[in-house]
């Protein structure tokens, strides 16, 4: 473990990498981004659930995989690093005073102490084991607090312009009663960073999965989830 990154340990045998970029809330004790500490339970500053579903997917798989050690709200690692949203000064209806307050050369600092070493390691774990498929977990809120309106995808599949991975994951998924968003809550077209990078830009098939955190927000609802999963992921990384 590092103050970027936690890693799993798996084999080059299972054909896979896991990326989870919104893993944890954790702010390091030396930035103070200012606001209130409620805040940090939500959806903003972490993917619920994803702490708990990560290493079961993983272990289910026998996958290695890398998962943030540091909030969204410090820096959203899934986003690319030109992006002015990679520190984000709003996020749903929520300002982050520290951030809008930071200076370019703050910025930078923000950028070289996180994200770059976080997305190093996820190319090292990728040209290390030579994945024959990549995937990330991630999960969305049921409703956004600034613009209410229900979700009821139980699973989104997202992707930008490579769709190899998910047109062979949603049937299997809808073939098990799961309500499947294509390209929902949000499209892959515009939020791609990870996949864009890691993925794409090397010809690599992949999966996004976004799973409804009030599905994964329990210890139970994660062993659930990861059940559901785990066999789909390797299904699709066997019909590629």
């Amino acid at each position: 473990m590092t103050e970027v990154f936690t890693e799993i340990a798996g084999g080059s045998g299972s054909g896979l990498v896991l990326i989870a970029d919104h893993a944890s809330s954790r702010v390091p004790e030396d930035i103070d981004l200012g606001i209130d500490p409620a805040a940090m339970e939500k959806h903003i500053a972490v993917d619920i659930g994803i702490d708990m579903l990560t290493p079961l997917v993983a272990g289910k798989l026998g996958c290695p995989a890398l998962a943030a050690n540091v909030s969204r709200l410090v820096i959203d690692l899934h986003r690319e690093a030109d992006n002015p949203a990679v520190i984000p000064v709003t996020s749903d209806g929520y300002e982050v005073p520290a951030n809008a307050a930071l200076n370019e050369a703050g910025r930078a600092e923000r950028i070289d102490r996180f994200w770059k070493p976080y997305h190093a390691r996820a190319a090292e774990l990728i040209d290390a084991h030579a994945p024959k498929m990549l995937f990330t977990l991630h999960s969305f809120t049921p409703s956004l607090e600034s613009a209410p309106a229900e979700r009821p995808w139980q699973v989104g599949i997202l992707y930008n312009q490579d769709a190899r991975g998910p047109r062979i994951a949603i049937p299997k998924l809808e073939a098990l009663g799961i309500v499947v968003g294509d390209n929902e809550p949000y499209s892959g077209k515009l939020l791609n960073a990870t996949m864009n990078f890691h993925a794409e830009a090397r010809g690599l098939p992949y999966l996004a999965i976004e799973v409804r955190n009030d599905l994964i927000d329990t210890p139970e609802g994660a062993r659930e989830w990861a059940e559901l999963l785990a066999p789909v992921i390797a299904a699709v990384r066997d019909a590629l």
